[in-house]
């Protein structure tokens, strides 16, 4: 009986290459799956409730102070998806709230019209940074779950901002589905 051994050394070579496949290349992809950030949407308030309400200073360059109550409208937790889109001038982030929510939004910016929603925004490893990125007068009611501003942030920053918000959403996808 003859054995061919170069059949057998290309085989076992083949056999080798994909045992150790995983642990070879490149983790970019690990980097992005880190990445996570977190939103949160306040309505503004009158002053006058106490204990109720905070002053925030949003926009760095010309800061506003804004009273809004303590606890937001919405969350990094009923974000669907998120992405940066380009508008005359510059960029804009939009985000598509699920369906619960995107009422919650409606409801809020048909009540409130002439206030503004604020947003404070984190990003990056561990949350590491985050601000108040922008406070979009409220001048019409907002249905169908979509809400788009322009944030107080350098590109980058709302680049990896969005993708942090895209990544919890999935991972809110897939929790979901258990």
């Amino acid at each position: 009986m003859k054995v061919c051994g170069r059949r057998f050394n290309l085989y076992l070579a083949l056999a080798l290459a994909l045992a150790l496949a995983p642990f070879c290349g490149c983790r970019t992809s690990g980097k992005k799956e880190k990445n996570v950030s977190a939103i949160r949407i306040h309505v503004q308030t009158s002053s006058d409730t106490i204990g109720a309400s905070q002053t925030v200073s949003v926009m760095r360059s010309g800061p506003v102070q804004v009273v809004i109550g303590h606890e937001p409208i919405l969350t990094e937790a009923s974000v669907v998806a998120a992405r940066v889109i380009e508008t005359p001038g510059g960029f804009a982030i939009e985000i598509k709230f699920d369906e619960t929510s995107g009422w919650v939004l409606e409801q809020f910016s048909a009540a409130n019209p002439g206030k503004h929603l604020v947003i404070f925004g984190q990003w990056g490893d561990k949350l590491k940074e985050g601000r108040w990125l922008a406070a979009p007068l409220i001048s019409h009611r907002m249905a169908g779950g979509v809400l788009v501003f322009t944030p107080d942030a350098s590109r980058e920053e709302t680049d990896r901002f969005v993708l942090g918000l895209n990544n919890v959403a999935k991972k809110n996808a897939k929790g979901f589905g258990k």
